[in-house]
């Protein structure tokens, strides 16, 4: 009988080392696998921001020139977001934000929108998605030239009624078999434009620190 309930007792303890072990294995491959994408995630990016606004125009460190905007409603988000500004000399040239379309076919879209000093879409990039394969993936620049439609639009060009998607009775495509993608990166675009005209001077009069946010 002892023998019986030793052996119970140790196969216990296996089973029980076991799954700590295996707990232990799966959290650091998660550990790890989310600080890649982070990484990569910062990587893209720092790769965008050069594409968006080139180094021939401006002076500074985008990427480290930069103000965190707290629960920015107007930008798709309860969480901080972050706004990369380009200078000369000092001087304000372009911002580019960090958006979020909350609905999305599959969920959250972040964009990248940047925005000259004068109010004017210096371009837009697709940082990451969910959206379908084939169709609602046609919003990255790999898969077609559907985002650069928004490049050289202003909060007026084109009217409020202009910001939608043609379905909608605006001035941008949908895709085929796709509205609701195009139609939140439309809105996400169109409320950064917004958000611009409302902060601008304060955009680029703060510092680092985390500005207002622009409800």
């Amino acid at each position: 009988m002892t023998t019986f309930v030793s052996k119970i007792r140790n196969a216990g303890i296996a089973l029980t080392l076991f799954a700590i072990v295996g707990t232990g294995v799966v959290a650091f491959i998660f550990i790890t696998t989310a600080e890649r994408i982070v990484d990569n995630e910062r990587l893209a990016i720092q790769n965008m921001l050069s594409t968006l606004v080139p180094t021939t125009q401006h002076d500074n460190d985008m990427f480290s020139d930069t103000i965190t905007v707290l629960s920015p409603s107007l930008l798709g988000s309860k969480k901080p977001l972050t706004i990369y500004r380009a200078r000369i000399d000092d001087e304000p040239v372009a911002a580019v934000f960090e958006v979020i379309a909350p609905n999305g076919y599959n969920g959250k879209i972040k964009i990248l929108v940047a925005i000259h000093y004068d109010g004017i879409i210096a371009g837009v990039r697709i940082v990451s998605h969910k959206e379908t394969p084939g169709l609602g993936d046609d919003i990255e620049i790999d898969r077609s030239d559907w985002v650069m439609s928004f490049d050289g639009h202003s909060l007026s060009n084109p009217t409020k009624k202009g910001w939608n998607v043609r379905k909608d009775g605006g001035e941008f495509d949908q895709f085929t078999g796709a509205t609701i993608t195009p139609r939140a990166v439309v809105k996400a675009v169109h409320n950064s434009l917004k958000y611009f005209s409302d902060q601008r001077e304060e955009v680029f009069q703060l510092g680092s620190e985390a500005a207002s946010d622009g409800k």
